[in-house]
């Protein structure tokens, strides 16, 4: 028999900050996070502009000797990590660590340490390359660190579908607790491939918007206007617990986990394809999991990458797996204010999802001005709005033609 599993932590890093709580109230009032790049002069390249994390500090989290071997899309993991579990209360010290894990999702993983790394053996020869590169560059680097500083145990492992890898960790680790593999677990997102290299090859590929005159108006998901994805970085962290684990407890549980949906396009490498069918699929295998019917619906956080291809394909998906019910539900993307944080995207959307679904109140999609034909659904453009909330859905979708879908339901004991 399947186990409850329900979300009692969360914790973010993005262009907001590093309070979850904080970024919640900003995207609430559909704040956007996107500015002209500052990390790098962005002035050769025909994008210039991102959702930069500014001012972090990687020693709050961790120690110095930590935060120096890691790169930065581990050390992101490893915040958030951190904020997720402070989040819940929980003291991992009283819990069985043997059946207590991480799975983490990233696209890209180290790309900052190969940069700095292949620049350093071009420059001064292949024995000036560190001892720390392959450690520092390692997708996986992010959830070893994330066990050895707790101590966890039990499954632990990265896994990386493009822009759906944070969907995938989170739904792979709600499934460890429901088939009673283990009982808490760490799980999300983290990228941090907002480099010149990363730059240059999405601005290669033609998938990020130019407008770098107005950097606050770029991501604009379902508007006729939009013309590419703003690039973003950070992270995000769920604690997620087996329900009774939780009520011993005594936690508070934002949302319950109650479905899981994956499938593959089998199309394109980088294009989803058109109709939607295999995203539709996930959305449908997600409620089939949860055993609820479409009409259960009540808000989606959607994929909403602001490109051409995504977000008409997305609606499609989701008249295709809603029916007539898909007119009455609440879309909003949060990429809309915070950019497209690539592999980690779906970790602080599900976050944004959870605490929708705790308050009963969605946050609008910023920017939506000129309607698109493609694109007819209710994408909250006016501002927040109460929604009483049963079950909420998160979408993400990645190069390679995959598709993945979490259901959330509120929890009512």
């Amino acid at each position: 028999m399947k186990r409850r599993v329900v979300i009692t932590g969360l914790g973010t890093v993005t262009g907001h900050g590093f309070d979850v709580h904080d970024t919640w109230d900003k995207v609430k009032r559909g704040k956007s996070a996107v500015t002209l790049i500052q990390k790098f002069d962005p002035s050769p390249f025909t994008t210039r502009i991102g959702s930069e994390v500014k001012d972090f500090n990687p020693e709050k989290w961790m120690d110095t000797k930590t935060s120096k071997k890691i790169d930065l899309f581990s050390q992101y993991g490893v915040a958030c990590s951190k904020m997720a579990i402070e989040d819940s209360g929980i003291n991992l010290s009283s819990c069985d660590l043997t059946r207590a894990g991480a799975i983490i999702g990233t696209g890209i993983g180290g790309i900052i340490t190969f940069e700095e790394q292949y620049k350093k053996i071009l420059e001064k020869g292949p024995d000036r390359c560190s001892p720390f590169f392959i450690p520092r560059m390692m997708a996986n680097a992010v959830t070893g660190h994330v066990a050895i500083m707790y101590g966890l145990q039990g499954p632990n492992f990265v896994v990386s579908s493009a822009c759906a890898s944070a969907n995938h960790a989170i739904g792979t680790a709600f499934r460890t607790i429901a088939w009673g593999d283990a009982d808490v677990m760490i799980t999300g997102g983290s990228e941090a491939a907002l480099t010149p290299v990363g730059l240059a090859g999405f601005c290669s590929l033609r998938a990020l918007s130019t407008r770098n005159d107005a950097p606050e108006k770029a991501s604009r998901p379902f508007d006729k206007d939009r013309d590419g994805f703003v690039m973003g970085e950070g992270a995000g962290a769920l604690l997620l617990e087996e329900l009774e684990h939780a009520r011993r407890r005594d936690a508070r549980i934002y949302a319950e986990i109650v479905g899981f949906g994956a499938t593959c396009d089998a199309f394109h490498i980088t294009e989803p394809k058109e109709d939607g069918s295999g995203a539709a699929e996930s959305i449908r295998m997600s409620l089939r999991d949860a055993g609820v019917s479409a009409e259960d619906v009540t808000y989606i956080n959607a994929h909403g990458t602001s490109t051409p291809f995504n977000d008409p394909m997305e609606s499609r998906a989701i008249k295709a797996a809603l029916g007539d019910h898909a007119g009455k539900v609440a879309i909003s993307s949060t990429k809309s204010m915070i950019g497209h944080l690539l592999g980690a995207s779906g970790a602080p959307e599900l976050a944004m999802t959870a605490l929708s679904v705790y308050e009963d109140v969605v946050h609008p999609t910023i920017n939506y001005e000129t309607r698109d034909e493609a694109c007819d659904l209710d994408y909250v453009p006016e501002g927040a709005r109460e929604v009483a909330m049963n079950v909420a859905l998160s979408n993400s979708f990645g190069f390679g033609g995959h598709n993945c879908t979490i259901a959330l339901r509120k929890f009512r004991g």
